[in-house]
């Protein structure tokens, strides 16, 4: 069923088509009663008269109104009108993380900050043993204040065991329903292991999925590629994920570190709680924020320090006299020092040879002594 803009489906009057997933088509409407725009999420009549879709649609509603989060989509009210079935939600302006990629690159920081964002609403979820099961772009939403909101938990699984996750008093949980157990469902290319074996679910794979998306926001791709048998064949196997460093200037390596732990086949050797990756994203971020101040903080010229040393360690270095101020290498000191004390002894030499000489020659020059006079009468 397909409504057209105007159409009246109780107080909420249809402005657009917003798009249109698995479970239902959903519309941007106005509500008349309170006058703001939401978001219609509707489950299409040939769907609805099957009870597993019928459940699993209403069990998408209980499962996000029961997640009072800032980055968790906020349920308003579940109704059927008219034989219609439908869920009304926020109307989230902005674009799907998978848009969001397409449109443009994403910097480290902001990969980083989806990240984080979702996993903080991950990590409420499983606070109440309530597991997504179906995380990947198309269900990350990034507004445009760059707040992100994680959408449709229609797939959403209450365990029966406690996650070990702890709730913040900012965001209260509560537990709602179950699901059958050994039903594979969700998205084959952000499948856990254990998901595509039909397995009972806990936080685990929900983890395994963010690293995933974690994974395509650094390298641009999958990191198990091909079509949904051969990606299955993949994650069922023992082969790993190409390092991020091979795509990827911007990995360093505890973001490779990170990122390979939540990508673990072995559900025991990935994050066994999402606490603990969303601590290790906060850490790094809060690094790279530290490194970028840092780097600001250094005055060009003190930058410029490195290049100059670098520039001039295969040369003699300068010396400076404190005299004339000329500049002048150790080899042309060295020669001075040399010249210096010759210079005089060649002086001194010559002073000792000029008298030398003088006196030498006052011994054999001729007496100039007067013959006494003749006497009178001699």
């Amino acid at each position: 069923m397909s409504l057209p803009p105007g159409a009246q489906l109780g107080r909420y009057e249809i402005r657009s088509r917003l798009g249109a997933g698995g479970m239902g088509e959903v519309y941007l409407a106005w509500d008349t009663k309170l006058d703001r725009k939401i978001a219609l999420k509707i489950l299409p009549v040939e769907v609805a008269e099957n009870k597993d879709r019928l459940r699993r649609f209403e069990q998408e509603a209980k499962a996000a109104s029961a997640l009072n989060h800032p980055n968790i989509i906020t349920i308003y009210e579940i109704e059927q009108i008219d034989s219609v079935n439908l869920i009304v939600t926020e109307l989230i302006e902005g674009q799907t993380l998978r848009a969001r990629m397409l449109s443009a690159a994403l910097t480290l920081p902001v990969m980083l900050d989806v990240a984080i964002q979702t996993a903080s609403a991950l990590s409420a979820a499983h606070g109440s043993n309530i597991v997504h099961r179906d995380i990947k772009p198309e269900n990350i939403m990034v507004r445009q204040d760059g707040i992100v909101k994680v959408l449709d938990f229609g797939l959403a699984k209450l365990t029966d065991v406690s996650s070990g996750e702890t709730v913040s008093p900012e965001a209260p949980t509560r537990p709602v329903v179950y699901t059958d157990p050994n039903v594979v469902m969700g998205t084959a290319l952000y499948m856990s292991p254990e998901q595509a074996r039909g397995r009972e679910l806990d936080a685990r794979t929900d983890i395994f999925s963010l690293g995933v998306v974690l994974y395509e926001m650094v390298t641009g791709r999958l990191p198990f590629e091909g079509s949904k048998t051969e990606v299955l064949a993949l994650v069922l196997s023992d082969k790993e994920a190409q390092p991020l460093a091979r795509y990827s200037r911007e990995a360093s390596p505890e973001l490779e570190r990170i990122v390979s732990k939540a990508l673990r086949k072995d559900r025991e050797q990935r994050y066994q709680t999402t606490k603990d990756l969303l601590l290790d994203l906060q850490n790094l971020k809060q690094q790279l924020e530290f490194e970028s101040r840092l780097e600001r903080s250094v005055p060009p010229e003190a930058q410029k320090v490195p290049t100059q040393l670098a520039a001039t360690s295969s040369v003699e270095p300068p010396s400076t006299s404190s005299i004339s101020g000329a500049t002048t290498s150790p080899l042309k000191r060295r020669r001075w020092s040399l010249a210096i004390p010759l210079v005089i002894l060649i002086l001194v030499g010559s002073i000792f040879i000029y008298r030398w000489e003088s006196a030498s020659s006052s011994l054999h020059e001729p007496s100039c002594v007067p013959a006494p006079a003749s006497s009178p009468g001699a």
